[in-house]
């Protein structure tokens, strides 16, 4: 039996389809459309993390959505498995990682980068009243670190790592925790990570002055996406220019740290 369709119901059919197909484009922030995830450890302090209120704050939240604001774009930050950030972007579930993401010749095989826009270290991190005074002091010791971090890649090319038995975390906040705990005997992290806990969390932990590995951060982009790379990287620029990232670097680092 054949089914007659009136001409409303035609054009009805049609809006529909049209409104569905305008709402999907609206959400393709990887296309470069009206808005962009960004994926992020949120409990990477300073700069991606969850605060009192369970809000995501840190600096690189603040630099991120004053950077969406210069591309006139919504921002959404899409806390992720650390672990598979790569994996997060190749897919398009995200559309950058930025969250104190260090460049790696690695991880140029995988995404695309900006230039790098704060400078960092992998350091060692003990107890205040350790006896561990130096990287050697590391043999036969327990030792945290975060999984799939570039903090595991700089330990893992020092000849130390050999002597040490490593006890990974899915994150700094974990490790630290054990370390506190007596569990492991020093963590190895990031240098703005751990000096923003030293200062949270006063006379508990010490840095040694010997660090593994000078870094940079950057913001990955997936591979092939180059228009928005130079979006993102144009409104970095015009941050450095108009005073924007001293402002967010002086917030939370007490001064301007950012690389220019």
């Amino acid at each position: 039996m054949k089914r007659k369709f009136s001409l409303v119901f035609i054009l009805a059919m049609i809006l529909t389809i049209v409104a569905a197909c305008g709402a999907d484009d609206k959400s393709e922030g990887a296309s470069g459309k009206d808005s962009l995830i960004i994926g992020i450890d949120d409990t990477f302090a300073p700069m991606g993390f969850r605060d009192d209120n369970n809000e995501i704050v840190g600096f690189d939240i603040d630099l991120a959505t004053a950077a969406a604001k210069h591309m006139d774009v919504d921002v959404k930050f899409q806390p992720i498995d650390w672990s598979t950030k790569e994996s997060e972007l190749s897919s398009g579930r995200i559309d950058l990682i930025w969250n104190g993401y260090t460049v790696t010749e690695e991880r140029k095989q995988k995404v695309l980068f900006t230039e790098a826009y704060l400078e960092n270290a992998q350091v060692v991190m003990t107890l205040a009243d350790s006896k561990i005074t130096s990287l050697n002091d590391l043999a036969d010791k327990q030792v945290g670190i975060q999984a799939l971090s570039s903090a595991l890649d700089a330990l893992n090319a020092n000849p130390i790592s050999e002597k040490v038995t490593l006890n990974e975390y899915k994150d700094n906040v974990l490790a630290l925790t054990d370390l506190k705990a007596g569990r492991v005997e020093a963590v190895v992290i990031d240098k703005v990570v751990g000096e923003y806990f030293m200062t949270q969390q006063a006379d508990t932990f010490k840095i040694l002055e010997e660090s593994l590995a000078p870094e940079q951060y950057a913001v990955g982009v997936k591979k092939g996406n180059e228009e928005l790379l130079e979006k993102v990287q144009a409104a970095l620029d015009a941050m450095n220019e108009d005073g924007t990232s001293a402002e967010i670097s002086t917030k939370w680092f007490g001064e301007d740290i950012v690389l220019k």
